[in-house]
């Protein structure tokens, strides 16, 4: 051990008090603040000790010392900094402290500060640790070193934090963030890249469209994407008022954060869901797989470019309404583009960044786009048979509620499924909600359930709806119920207390502007009419027998996705997807993408950003469909805010 040596960077109490530690063990150089002017070539190890936080430092040491490892430990905030191991392939200093100050709640003021500190280190002031603090860090420093010399350490991958007044010490992983902007390694996206092969997918069983098991999911993602410090999502809760096992986890954005939900029958289970859809929000905010290169006009593109109008855009009304967010597409304005595939033209193309990665309703650009189509899986391929089924799942909701399709009704307790009974008598008897089906199954044939929860109580959020896609109905409808019951009972006390904000709200359709105002406009019995074209419907009613089912294959999930797509494609409907998978996922062999298919419904929140301008299919299906005799015009369409949770 004498012949290794540890190079030790830094001046103050930590770095005196660990010098000396230090020199029992290992040949210590020490180099001071003036290490640059010193030979540190032939350190084994570069140890970087300060009393404060110095970003600028660890900057210079990444440029300057490329093929040392080093290990930084820095005070600040009352708290001990340990790590990462700064080695070759290892998330670098600025990747840790990305995320060690995303997970903060004051994220946007600590990132001031940081840049602050990156320029002028002068300004952060040396902390104080106690003497059993300092004695607490050496011992773990000198722990952390041995490991590290003898190829056993875990801190390329975590980073060790100590509370200096507690003690307490804890782990938190560390992943390199793709947008770092001292280790980022990110390509150019191009075409090349973007060519989608599908490979064979065999199945654990018939019914699952997902390749791997979902319980398998919950050690590996909880230990490498959640953290409460560093994770890419944080904050675990637990609805104990819900009918079911609901749990949702936060994503921390420099705006605030984003909540992300699970809903199903074991916490644990919800827990993973919760997760997954944290991580697809994550890789669908803005492009994080490739860099972005190519700026132009789609007059200058269209030969090899998906026509941004051919997704459905605002109408001229709504461009033209005093500070609309978004300006009509001009084919002569130039824009950011990524690639993408489509599965009918069998090669890759263009596609408007904005459509491929969601705005939060911020504005820029011609269209307002959600993560509507966003899904992550095991594989490519189940990645994108999920993000289709939301699609279609969408689509089917908005073309029920815009041409008000009087749905064929379903008797609940039709299917001769014991869980699906359960769930519809808990729900009765624990939330006071009567269950409502639907098909609403569309033109392709895949089975989708409209569910409609009407309250039975005197008071509480009054009717609630949602919908399921699936190739098997009865999961369909227990993925729409799920959705139901993740707002029952745990509403009803903002339902009563907002309830003069939505009265207000029934006439003044404009007023609806938030994803929240959609729900909540129906949480009131004022607007139980607007729903009376399925409550009221009473012919064709039909059971879970009688639902058409689509062939499932046998063995292989990529012969459901090519069903999916051979059906899309013989009604002239495209599947384009882009590749949001990121570095972060790529360990545990995630994918992420966004499924765009032009002509359907896009789902949109705020009443003033509906996009119907340019998708016909709205207009013909329900004639398609036997729905009604005629084509519908724009007109006939239901003009009141749709009511998708």
């Amino acid at each position: 051990m004498k012949s290794s040596i540890i190079g030790i960077i830094g001046n103050g109490e930590l770095a005196t008090a660990t010098t000396k530690a230090l020199e029992n063990h290992y040949s210590a150089l020490v180099l001071g603040t003036d290490w640059e002017e010193k030979n540190w070539g032939n350190a084994d190890l570069l140890l970087v000790l300060t009393d404060n936080w110095n970003p600028s430092l660890h900057r210079k040491i990444q440029a300057l010392a490329p093929h040392i490892p080093w290990l930084r430990c820095f005070l600040a905030f009352g708290e001990a900094i340990i790590g990462p191991l700064i080695a070759q392939d290892t998330p670098c200093f600025h990747c840790a402290d990305r995320r060690l100050l995303m997970g903060g709640q004051d994220r946007k003021e600590m990132w001031s500060i940081y840049h602050q500190f990156s320029s002028n280190p002068s300004l952060y002031p040396a902390q104080i640790a106690s003497s059993f603090g300092l004695r607490h860090i050496q011992h773990i420093l000198l722990e952390e070193i041995k490991n590290i010399i003898n190829n056993q350490s875990m801190l390329k991958e975590n980073t060790i934090i100590t509370n200096l007044t507690t003690l307490q010490t804890t782990r938190h992983p560390i992943l390199a963030d793709p947008l770092c902007n001292v280790c980022n390694t990110l390509s150019d996206d191009q075409a090349e890249n973007n060519v989608i092969k599908l490979q064979a997918n065999p199945k654990s069983t018939k019914s699952s469209f997902r390749v791997r098991p979902f319980p398998a999911w919950k050690d590996p993602l909880k230990h490498t994407y959640y953290d409460e410090r560093t994770g890419i999502v944080k904050g675990k809760i637990h609805d104990y008022r819900s009918p079911f096992a609901a749990a949702s986890v936060h994503l921390p954005l420099y705006v605030g954060q984003e909540s992300t939900a699970g809903r199903t029958h074991r916490f644990g289970d919800s827990e993973i869901t919760a997760i997954f859809e944290g991580l697809e929000r994550s890789c669908g905010i803005a492009p994080r797989r490739t860099r972005t290169i190519v700026h132009d006009s789609y007059h200058q593109l269209q030969a090899n470019a998906l026509h941004p109008e051919s997704v459905g855009t605002h109408s001229k009304e709504q461009y033209a309404l005093p500070h609309f967010p978004f300006q009509a597409f001009d084919p002569d304005q130039k824009m950011h583009w990524v690639w993408g595939y489509s599965f009918n033209q069998e090669k890759s193309i263009l596609v408007p960044e904005l459509l491929a990665y969601y705005s939060l309703g911020g504005g820029k650009g011609f269209v307002y786009e959600t993560s509507n189509g966003c899904a992550l899986g095991g594989n490519l391929e189940e990645a994108i048979l999920h993000g289709i089924l939301e699609i279609m799942e969408r689509d089917a909701f908005l073309m029920t509620w815009y041409a008000k399709l009087e749905l064929p009704r379903i008797d609940p307790y039709s299917s001769g499924d014991k869980e699906l009974d359960l769930m519809l008598h808990r729900i009765e008897a624990i939330a006071g909600y009567e269950i409502h089906l639907f098909d609403a199954t569309m033109e392709h044939g895949i089975p989708t359930i409209w569910a409609i929860a009407k309250n039975k109580k005197a008071s509480g959020f009054h009717l609630i709806c949602a919908a399921g896609t699936h190739f098997e109905p009865i999961k369909a409808a227990k993925n729409a119920i799920h959705e139901l019951a993740g707002m029952m009972l745990t509403l009803d006390k903002k339902a009563e207390k907002q309830r003069a904000k939505y009265v207000n709200m029934v006439d003044k359709p404009h007023l609806v502007q938030e994803m929240p105002d959609h729900s909540m406009l129906y949480s009131i019995p004022e607007t139980e009419h607007r729903l009376h074209f399925l409550l009221h419907q009473k012919k064709n009613n039909k059971t879970f027998q009688q639902i058409k089912r689509p062939p499932i294959a046998e063995n292989d999930l990529t012969d459901d996705l090519r069903y999916l797509l051979q059906t899309l494609k013989n009604l002239q409907l495209d599947v384009i997807v882009v590749n949001q998978t990121t570095t972060e996922l790529q360990q545990h062999q995630l994918h992420c993408v966004k499924v765009i298919i032009p002509g359907m419904l896009p789902m949109t929140f705020g009443h003033h950003l509906t996009r119907l301008t340019g998708l016909s299919r709205v207009l013909h299906v329900p004639q398609i469909l036997g729905y009604t005799n005629t084509t519908l015009t724009l007109d006939q369409l239901n003009p009141h805010p749709h009511p998708f949770p």
